[in-house]
């Protein structure tokens, strides 16, 4: 799987999450404890932001991951073709 693909597929899936998901209609924020600011657009882009980075890092670890299982494969694949070769060598010396 790409990066491309990966970053899209968790993209996808935090989408999902997030249209699945109930949120705050108005987020309010004191200042000094004197009235209150409809600040929904500020949780709307705190948000946006929070999700972008986990989205980011996701994409990082995921791909990290696959690549690790890529090259481990690729190490028992060629520890199973030396030990076979070395065996075809030892019985056919017989």
């Amino acid at each position: 799987m790409s990066n491309e693909q990966l970053e899209k597929l968790i993209k996808d899936k935090i989408e999902e999450a997030f249209k699945n998901s109930e949120h705050p209609k108005k987020f309010f924020i004191t200042e000094n404890g004197r009235g209150v600011t409809d600040g929904g657009d500020l949780y709307n882009a705190v948000l946006k932001d929070v999700l972008n980075v986990v989205s980011t890092a996701l994409v990082g670890i995921l791909s990290e991951v696959v690549a690790g299982k890529a090259v481990k494969e690729a190490v028992v694949d060629n520890a199973e073709k030396a030990v076979k070769q070395a065996i075809n060598k030892v019985t056919t010396k017989k």
